[in-house]
This record gives structure tokens, sequence and C-alpha cells, in this order.
């Protein structure tokens, strides 16, 4: 049985959130899932979004920010999440730019640590989440361990992608061992191999979901999330699919 909170990434429902996107968080709500993390936030401000959170019952308690907007506009950033309510804000991509270079991703590290810095005295935490490109190795390290490894853990955490270590050839529990304590989140995704890697609902695919739920709840993760970039049919219908599938 599932001890941690259930959440849901938004990125996974975002043609629904652009048609109605207070309607897609009460379906959101109405499948059994505790909160969402954000992946923008259809133009509501925070009052009116936090109010609609609080009248469904439903808790916002992350949320997915692009770099540059933690670049070029991070005070704005944090005012908007302090409002809201949302205690995590994460780094969802880097550009490529930042992909073929150690040097690249020390700078990302000094970067990192300010916004960390910012977000930790408003009282969130930021964190960072990965794809797979960030386990090429440069001089024998992992370009993601490099980036972990150069900034401050109580400042920068690391949102784990199970899909995405899995697409590495990496086995997920044995990663999310490595940073016990610093993931607080988790992306639970599936993976079907045939007629290449891709997603799939949680429970249907390859990797061993029973172990990455114990392990994340054995690490000390607070939320556990579910996402699917692409679905092949409808994506309420996908995340249902796996909120069932995790609840048995």
């Amino acid at each position: 049985m599932i001890t941690l909170p259930l959440g849901v990434q938004l990125y996974t429902v975002r043609e629904e959130t652009e048609k109605d996107f207070i309607g897609t968080l009460k379906k959101v709500k109405e499948i059994g899932y505790e909160g969402v993390e954000f992946a923008g936030f259809g133009g509501y401000s925070a009052e009116a979004l936090k109010a609609t959170l609080e009248e469904l019952g439903l808790k916002g308690f992350s949320s997915h920010v692009p770099l540059d907007q933690l670049e070029d506009d991070l005070a704005n950033v944090i005012e908007y999440h302090v409002v809201l309510g949302v205690k995590n804000i994460v780094c969802p991509f880097i550009p490529e730019e930042y992909w073929d270079s150690k040097d690249k991703y020390l700078q990302l590290a000094t970067l990192f640590n300010k916004v960390g810095e910012q977000c930790k005295e408003a009282g969130i935490q930021f964190s960072y989440h990965h794809h797979a490109f960030e386990f090429k190795q440069f001089e024998g390290e992992y370009a993601l361990d490099i980036l972990l490894a150069n900034t401050d853990p109580e400042l920068v955490q690391l949102e784990c992608d199970v899909f995405w270590v899995q697409y590495a050839d990496i086995t997920p529990t044995e990663y999310l061992k490595k940073y016990e304590g610093r993931c607080p989140m988790v992306h639970v995704k599936d993976m079907k191999l045939k007629p290449e890697k891709t997603f799939a609902e949680v429970g249907t695919g390859v990797i061993d979901i029973d172990a990455v739920v114990k392990t994340a709840e054995e690490i000390g993760a607070k939320w556990l999330i579910v996402e699917q970039d692409k679905c092949e049919g409808s994506a309420i219908e996908s995340i249902e699919l796996s909120y069932n599938n995790l609840m048995k």
C-alpha cells in the first residue's frame, strides 16, 4: 500500500488545461489525486488559484518553472508561489547549450545555488528535474552527478524521474538510493519497449513500480508524482489508469 501522497504533473494534461484549467483540476481531484505539480497557471492570479485549490481540497505542492524565468524574473516567480502557497519550485529542463560540457554544468551549479538560496529565504525548496541527457559522462562522472556534487543539498535537491533513469539503462531504485535524503519528489512513470522506448501508463510497462515506490518511501521522498510526457489516447484516462494501478 502506498503511504506517500500521490500527485500529478499537469504537463500530462496540458491540452486539457489549455481548454479548461479549472475543470481539469476538478477531474484530477475526482480521480483521487491529492495534489498537483503545476506547469504553468492558466493565466490565473495566485489569489484566485489558491482559492480554487482550497475549494477543491487539492494541494498545489510543486511547480515547474522554465530556466529563463528563474534567471530573469525570479523575484516575481517567488512572490507568486508564496501567495499561492506552493513550497517547491523545480527547474524542469535546461537548453542544449549546457549538455556537452562539464564547465557548463559547473556554471549551472553556480546559478542553481543562487536560485536555491533565494527560494530558501522565501521558505521554498528548489529542485532540478532531469531527463536522460544528463547521464552523459564527463571524466567518468555523469553530468547529473557533477551538477549535484557542486550544489548545496540544502539549496538544490533532485526530482528524480524514473523513466529517464531507466531510459539511460540505469536501475531507477539504485539511483534513488544514491540520493537518499535529497530526493523529496519522485516522478513515477513507466516505459514500454516496442516499437521503441516510450511512455506507458504506470503499471503497464517494464519498470518495477513496486520497487520504485518502496525505495522512494525508504529514501525519504515526500511526494510521488505521475507524469506521462505523451499519451496515445485521452490524457485524463491515462492518469486515471496510472492512479488506479498505483492504488492496487
